[in-house]
């Protein structure tokens, strides 16, 4: 089936733009005719509808997160299958990949940082509850909306415990560059695997690169299991350096079992930054801060941390996305990064 803008799926949902384009699909920013309201909606390409794995998986985003209800995820409206092309209808969220913020920033204050990564462990706990693995958490598909509110996306590989795995013997899901080394063994997804994936992102947000890089993500995925973790520089905070340390164990019995009890660390860590961490209640509303340690804003910054911290946040409005996978490069993005090997 064709797919353009105009293209009405479902008798009801009107796709207007495009809004990113993943690996299995693409997402459009679309009209609700019958609701009178503006969806996203994700329809699967025709080579993933061929492939009878990538089907599954697209069935079973649908499936999983329709049962979650949170504002920390974004939120699934409808499922259907259109002449052979298969469509998830969600929440539109106006805001941005944490991706594409670290692409532009490199590296983002700690009480920031916090408030993302609470507001991540709030929704994610909510998943683990009813017994979801996201099993692919990563920059890409946390959106990040005005007030540096949180939307988790894309349960695409996730995995609830009464459905059978997808995979064969020796094969794992996720992106190599998140993923935990008891995932990288082939062994399965608990909740510290989601937790450990925080850990990478929080890594990367204070140093400005990953921990892990190399030529392949066979090659990424053996140093999970087997490299230790790189030095934090002496710019972060001795709390937060506890944290990514505790959170980026190999066993993950040594870690924090659940992202409510990684939160709860955040939320009591004394931080360094220009402001207060906004964390997110369980029940979506505002917790208490932790106490915060300023540092002069003439300070010295350890060498290696990736680039210049912006503090504060953009005032730059955010393009509208839902995107699954890797957001697409803004035009104005700056080409600082590293590599994503």
């Amino acid at each position: 089936m064709s797919i353009h803008a105009g293209t009405t799926l479902g008798g009801r949902y009107v796709l207007r733009s495009l809004l990113a384009v993943g690996g299995m699909g693409e997402v459009w920013r679309a009209a609700d005719t019958e609701l009178e309201r503006p969806v996203a909606v994700k329809v699967l390409k025709d080579s993933a509808a061929a492939n009878e794995t990538f089907l599954k998986r697209f069935t079973n985003e649908a499936r999983n997160a329709a049962g979650l209800t949170h504002p920390n995820i974004a939120q699934v409206l409808d499922y259907g299958d259109q002449e052979g092309t298969a469509y998830l209808v969600m929440e539109l969220v106006e805001g941005e990949p944490l991706s594409s913020i670290l692409e532009r920033e490199i590296t983002l204050d700690e009480p920031r940082l916090a408030h993302i990564l609470i507001e991540t462990c709030r929704g994610l706990q909510v998943a683990h509850d009813a017994g979801v693995m996201h099993r692919d958490v990563k920059p890409g598909n946390l959106l990040v909306s005005e007030g540096d509110a949180v939307k988790i996306t894309d349960f695409g590989v996730s995995r609830s415990m009464d459905q059978t795995t997808l995979t064969q013997t020796g094969m794992v899901m996720g992106t190599a560059q998140y993923l935990a080394p008891e995932l990288a063994l082939g062994k399965p997804a608990t909740p510290a695997s989601d937790v450990y994936a925080l850990g990478i992102i929080a890594f990367e947000a204070v140093v400005g690169k990953r921990p892990f890089t190399a030529a392949s993500a066979v090659d990424i995925a053996i140093a999970h299991v087997n490299e230790p973790v790189p030095a934090l520089p002496a710019s972060v905070s001795e709390d937060l350096a506890h944290i990514i340390h505790d959170v980026l164990e190999k066993n993950p019995r040594k870690r924090p079992r659940t992202p409510d009890a990684l939160a709860e660390r955040l939320l009591s860590a004394r931080l360094r930054g220009g402001e207060s961490t906004r964390g997110a209640g369980a029940d979506g509303g505002q917790a208490a801060a932790p106490a915060v340690r300023h540092e002069s804003a003439s300070s010295p910054r350890s060498p290696g941390t990736g680039g210049t911290r912006t503090r504060g946040r953009t005032t730059r409005t955010m393009p509208p996305s839902i995107a699954p996978t890797e957001y697409r490069p803004r035009p104005d993005a700056r080409p600082t990064r590293e590599s994503k090997g």
